[in-house]
Parts: structure tokens; C-alpha cells; sequence
């Protein structure tokens, strides 16, 4: 990472900050993963440290296929996320925070990440944050122009969406039409999800009775056989 003291000092914090790791203060409470983060601090906390930050600027953190995650409209409250590549879950487009490490560097025909050369869908020339502040970091005119001011962000309301929910059995998956989604976006579907829901089926089929024949039927099979003449041994 390219990343140096040009930057303001929150976004600096966000693309090197280790989220979702249990709150020290909080060890012993109830979802006491540091899923949001504080603009203002410059810290990473956990639902149960809220309070005295109630006021500031916060970013909820969300985390899919092991990487960290935050909603496309919160991030372009902050800075300019043109070209880079979004993708949607439970309704709603996010962004990669930094960029995933790849099984293969190969790079062949299509379209590619400008620092990183992941394979990236038409139009887009970035495939998270980190890789679009890299490469504005190259340029002379630097990041600042791309910064926009925010003097609020709040958190989103509380049940209207599974926000830092953890799923690590999730997979990109490209969607088949634009949709709600968009031209050149993908969908995070949970993989996890959908071998609950046919197990739930198959344990159904499973454990569904079989109706017994009815007096007519069993009548009805009993007439139809035909008595046949019995044969004797033939005597030598």
C-alpha cells in the first residue's frame, strides 16, 4: 500500500484499521465485534461503545468473503467512488474497503484494476477504495480534490438491515439483469443460506408421510386377480 501523510487522517485510519475484533472493554458483552468506526476518533468500536460517541461521524462496517465492506452511499459522502466496482447485498450497494488478495496473477483480455489487475466488469477501474486512493496518490493532483466535506454521517436504524452481519460462505455472484442493481454490478449471495433452505426441504420430503391405500383400492386390486387353476405333480 501506497499510502502516506497526504491523506486526512481518518482515511488513513480506515484502509489500515483491523476491524471485527472483540472490544477489549467490552470482552465479556454481547456483540463485541469493532464493526463501526468513529471519523472523528479515528478508532474502531463495538455497538456497546457508542455512547459517548453518539455525536460524531460513524461508519458501519460490514464484512463479506472474509473482507471488510461499507454501504456505496455512506462512501460517497466522504470522496468520489467513481469506477469503482460496487456490489449488492440485502438491497443495497457497497464497496470493498481494501483489495483481496488473488489465488492468480494472470492477466489476460478484459477489463482490470488499475493497481491491482484484478478482473473488474465494464466500466468500472477499481476494485475497492484502497486501490482508487493508490492511484490518486500517483497523480500530481493528489486525493484532496476528491474528498468531499461531511460534518454528518449517522449509523443506519437499528433492524433496517443485517448491517456487520458476518458470513464467511458468501460468493460473488454477477446478477443476471440490471435490475435494481444496475449495469455491470454483482450480488452477494450467501451460500450458507442456501443449503440451510434445502435442507430444510429435503428433511420436509423426508418427513412427510406416505397415505395408506384406501378399503376401495385394496378391494379393488384383490377382485381383479384372476384365481388360476392349480396344477398337480405329474406322477412318473
Amino acid at each position: 500500500m501506497l499510502f502516506s501523510s497526504h491523506l486526512p487522517r481518518w482515511l488513513q485510519v480506515l484502509l489500515t484499521e483491523k476491524f471485527f475484533n472483540a472490544c477489549i472493554i467490552h470482552e465479556d458483552a454481547k456483540k463485541n465485534e469493532k464493526n463501526i468506526y468513529c471519523l472523528d476518533c479515528c478508532i474502531s468500536i463495538c455497538p456497546n461503545c457508542l455512547s459517548p460517541h453518539s455525536s460524531h461521524r460513524l461508519l458501519q462496517i460490514r464484512r463479506y468473503v472474509y473482507h471488510d465492506v461499507i454501504r456505496l452511499d455512506d462512501a460517497t459522502r466522504l470522496m468520489d467512488c467513481a469506477f469503482v466496482q460496487s456490489y449488492i447485498t440485502n438491497s443495497a450497494k457497497v464497496i470493498f474497503i481494501n483489495q483481496r488478495p488473488q489465488t492468480r496473477q494472470f492477466r489476460g483480455s478484459g477489463n482490470f484494476c488499475n493497481t491491482c489487475d484484478r478482473s473488474l466488469q465494464e466500466p468500472y477501474l477499481f476494485c475497492s477504495l484502497s486501490c482508487k486512493v493508490n492511484d490518486l496518490l500517483r497523480a500530481e493532483d493528489g486525493v484532496s480534490k476528491f474528498l468531499f466535506e461531511c460534518n454528518f454521517l449517522p449509523l443506519p436504524e437499528a433492524g433496517s438491515e443485517d448491517y456487520g452481519l458476518v458470513t464467511p460462505d458468501s460468493v460473488l455472484e454477477p446478477s443476471g439483469s440490471t435490475g435494481s442493481g444496475g449495469y455491470g454490478e454483482v450480488s452477494l449471495t450467501s451460500t450458507a443460506t442456501t443449503e440451510i433452505v434445502r435442507k430444510k426441504r429435503s428433511s420436509l420430503k423426508a418427513c412427510r408421510p406416505t397415505c395408506p391405500p384406501t378399503v376401495s383400492e385394496v378391494s379393488g386390486s384383490l377382485m381383479n386377480r384372476r384365481k388360476k387353476t392349480p396344477q398337480r405333480a405329474p406322477l412318473y
